[in-house]
């Protein structure tokens, strides 16, 4: 029905508006009893062989949904519903903010893709965890953490921390995220010094807490063989629990979209289909460089139950959906869990 039906109706609106309602409409719909109740049993799929422990975390199952869907943690019990085996909520500032200009979403339908320029629009942290003090669902929540964009980035680490605080006592890990291109100057702090300087801050912070929670980096695909290299030696130097592989691409060259089409967009980063290859190969080689020191959590270019087994043949442990279910609807997260089953069983 989501194909044939909800997909092309939603694909008539502006991807933006189209997000704003789904959102509204979820929200609605999914809190009536009968229909809360319907969507879980239709969307409903577990196993114990689908379960997962990773840094420290037991998953029911490992297909979770990234950042950047319910970025101030408004969804959080209705996408449960979904089947998730996790939820990671953000990007979140210490401040809020608006992210920039619209239109700053867009569809690419040839290539089953989307380039965004959001900016980290949010309503502050604060704001979240006002919500995630009423959620009611015990699916494992993470907590994406950045800068607000007028935070230059020699203080940086002070609004990680903010979040880091703000957010602690009611998420289950944290993502350190660096690697948006739609922030400015954001990336350069993937560079060594400045990305183990920040790491160690935020660990001894965490560390200071009675129940401390796993730190994870979430990394951009358009890295050198040099600086994967660079990664693998901080993370294995600030003792952080793992990577997330990886956040959207400024890699414009594989798409199939007519080029005066995509250069009309202007600048943002691709996610989808076109970034499966690239991510899964992050993951491997972070994966054989380390010697699987880490947990890696694969996302990027999933749209089936083989897309995801291929990041998880990869190295990865976890993977995460996005554009994925934007192009093939929420029985998508069904359909990894089925096949991820079945290959588990082998």
């Amino acid at each position: 029905m989501y194909k044939s039906l909800i997909k092309p109706f939603l694909f008539t609106k502006n991807p933006e508006s189209a997000h704003h309602f789904t959102f509204d409409l979820t929200k609605f719909a999914f809190n009536f009893p009968i229909v809360g109740s319907i969507i879980k049993s239709v969307y409903s799929f577990e196993d114990p062989k689908l379960e997962r422990e990773v840094f420290g975390l037991k998953f029911k199952n490992p297909v979770g949904l990234a950042a950047g869907f319910d970025k101030d943690a408004k969804l959080i019990d209705e996408m449960a519903k979904l089947g998730f085996g996790f939820i990671e909520i953000g990007t979140l500032t210490p401040k809020p903010q608006d992210g920039n200009p619209q239109p700053r979403l867009f569809r690419l339908p040839q290539d089953e893709a989307l380039i965004n320029r959001m900016g980290f629009n949010n309503g502050g942290v604060l704001e979240a965890v006002e919500r995630l003090k009423k959620r009611k669902s015990d699916v494992i929540v993470g907590g994406n953490i950045g800068k607000n964009k007028v935070t230059p980035n020699e203080n940086a680490v002070d609004d990680y921390l903010f979040c880091l605080e703000a957010l602690h006592d009611y998420v289950d890990y944290f993502v350190v995220n660096v690697s948006s291109p739609n922030t400015p100057n954001l990336r350069d702090l993937q560079e060594k010094e400045p990305l183990k300087q920040l790491l160690q801050a935020v660990k001894k912070a965490n560390d200071s807490k009675e129940k401390p929670k796993p730190i994870l980096l979430k990394i951009a695909p358009d890295l050198t063989e040099g600086q994967l290299d660079d990664i693998v030696e901080i993370v294995q130097e600030t003792k952080i629990d793992g990577v997330i592989a990886t956040n959207t691409t400024i890699d414009r060259s594989q798409l199939k979209t007519p080029s005066q089409e995509v250069e009309a967009i202007g600048a943002g980063g691709v996610s989808g289909k076109v970034l499966g290859k690239r991510s899964t190969e992050v993951i491997r080689y972070l994966h054989q460089k380390s010697n699987g020191a880490f947990p890696i959590i694969g996302v990027g270019g999933i749209f089936s139950a083989e897309d995801a087994i291929e990041k998880l043949e990869a190295g990865a442990s976890l993977v995460q959906v996005y554009s994925g279910m934007i192009y093939e609807g929420p029985g998508l997260i069904k359909k990894i869990k089925k096949g991820l089953l079945t290959y588990f069983s082998r």
